[in-house]
């Protein structure tokens, strides 16, 4: 008898485009964990609105990014690929959820805190709640793993402590959720300030390549990417911080060691170098543009995978949701 696979469970909102670093600290990830587990991959739409957004692009953001993740590998037919707000399942367990979850220590989410800063004018009541709304996305499914990053191993922990005060009241209802660090490798900086993590909601987006930028604007942005003083194509983080982010990012687009990339550029000039890397990334991004494009000119099939997508996603979700109603007492009605 084959043993059955961990679920894992991870979303991502359809707001800014993506950047380089996206692809390769998550969703390349993605793509390989999905051969090893039973995937949920949702584009968290209902996220998306706790800060505003104009209607009209949210729907075309929503598809592009069900495309993008496709284009980039996740294989439908395998993953469960959806829409949030086409399961109602997350609202309702959401709502249920909140009884379990204290004010208090939603003030003391780090993201809620960040966003009051930057969005004072609308601090609104699902800021406060998106990580009950996390918690209702990750336990609906009942998720063994959920692939983060270090700055958001906090929403697990949260969702954790959720169930586990809704298991100690009413029995075992959901599975306790394990954050899953990836191996990231290469730290992907942004071009302008090698400091800093390369964001898709950067200030200046010159400094992020996003995976929609065109050829001419990637060469662009690398050519005038932030090196160094001095010459020399080494790679040194704490000393060369520019030319080290660099390094990495060529070793991951072509497949190339950061030792055979510096053999590469020995005694040729930064301006050589900046090309190279911006021409290597160019040519990886072109047959995955290519694809995306083409998901998005064929409407009929990328509605049918997220309609397809929504009824397995809700099978799961409304089996969960079934035994919450029932354990915490709500009348149902037979058919």
């Amino acid at each position: 008898m084959e043993e059955r696979k961990k679920v894992l469970y991870s979303a991502v909102q359809p707001t800014n485009d993506l950047t380089i670093g996206n692809y390769i600290g998550a969703i390349q990830n993605w793509v390989k964990l999905q051969n090893d587990y039973d995937c949920y991959f949702a584009v968290a739409n209902m996220h998306a609105i706790t800060v505003r957004q104009n209607p009209a692009e949210l729907r075309r953001r929503t598809a592009d990014m069900a495309a993008l993740l496709i284009a980039c590998g996740i294989n439908p037919e395998n993953s469960v690929l959806y829409v949030q707000s086409h399961v109602p399942a997350h609202a309702e367990l959401c709502w249920t959820l909140n009884t379990f979850t204290y004010v208090g220590e939603m003030e003391r989410m780090t993201q809620f805190k960040d966003k009051s800063k930057k969005h004072a004018d609308n601090i609104n009541m699902g800021l406060m709640d998106y990580p009950v709304l996390m918690a209702a996305d990750i336990l609906l499914y009942q998720a063994d793993y959920v692939p983060v990053g270090l700055d958001q191993r906090q929403h697990v922990e949260i969702a954790r402590d959720i169930a586990q005060r809704f298991n100690n009241v009413y029995s075992p209802t959901f599975k306790m959720p394990e954050a899953l660090f990836l191996k990231v490798g290469a730290k992907i900086c942004d071009l302008l300030d090698p400091t800093k993590k390369m964001s898709k909601s950067a200030e200046n987006p010159n400094g992020s390549v996003f995976l929609n930028d065109d050829r001419d604007t990637i060469i662009r942005k690398f050519k005038r990417a932030v090196t160094d003083s001095g010459s020399e194509v080494r790679y040194d983080p704490e000393n060369k911080a520019g030319v080290s982010n660099l390094l990495s990012i060529y070793s991951v687009f072509s497949g190339k060691s950061i030792e055979k990339a510096e053999a590469d550029f020995a005694g040729k000039g930064y301006g050589e170098f900046k090309l190279a890397v911006g021409e290597v990334v160019a040519d990886k991004l072109a047959p995955l543009q290519a694809e995306w494009q083409r998901l998005l000119a064929d409407k009929a099939y990328l509605d049918g995978v997220l309609k397809s997508g929504a009824e397995r996603a809700e099978r799961t979700a409304n089996r969960t949701l079934a035994k919450v109603y029932k354990k915490v007492g709500f009348y149902s009605l037979k058919d």
